[in-house]
Formats: C-alpha cells, structure tokens, sequence
C-alpha cells in the first residue's frame, strides 16, 4: 500500500493538485474513500480542461487575427 500511497500522492502534485487538495485526498485514501477522491479528482480535472479551453480561444483569435492581416496586407 505505501508505494501506491507514494504513487498516487506524486501523480497529484504533478496533475497540479495544491497542497491541500492533495493532503485531502490522501487523506481520503488512507480512508478507503475512493468516491470521494474520484469526485474531487474530476473537479479539479473540470478546472484544468476549462483552462485548457480558455487558452485554446485565445489560439483561435490569435490565429483569426494572423490570417486576416496575412491576408489584407501581405
């Protein structure tokens, strides 16, 4: 068990997770409460991807705004 508590306690912190979320879920671990590390997993996943998506819009007018002056001035 302590090297899956290892394991899972480095995924965490690489995923992101700040110190609390990650005393939280291994906490939650130690507890045998895996729903709730699931649940608390795919809120902080949710979190991530809305950033990923908030920085993909950012691309596409970045991108839009290239093309167009490629376009019209070049």
């Amino acid at each position: 068990m302590e090297s899956v508590y290892g394991a899972i306690k480095q995924n965490t912190i690489d995923a992101g997770c700040d110190d609390l979320l990650v005393s939280k879920l291994m906490q939650l671990y130690s507890e045998q409460k895996i729903s709730e590390m699931l649940s608390l997993l795919l809120v902080h996943r949710r979190k991530i991807l809305d950033g990923v998506h908030s920085e993909e819009c950012k691309i596409y007018c970045l991108d839009y705004l290239i093309n167009k002056l490629k376009k019209d001035y070049i």
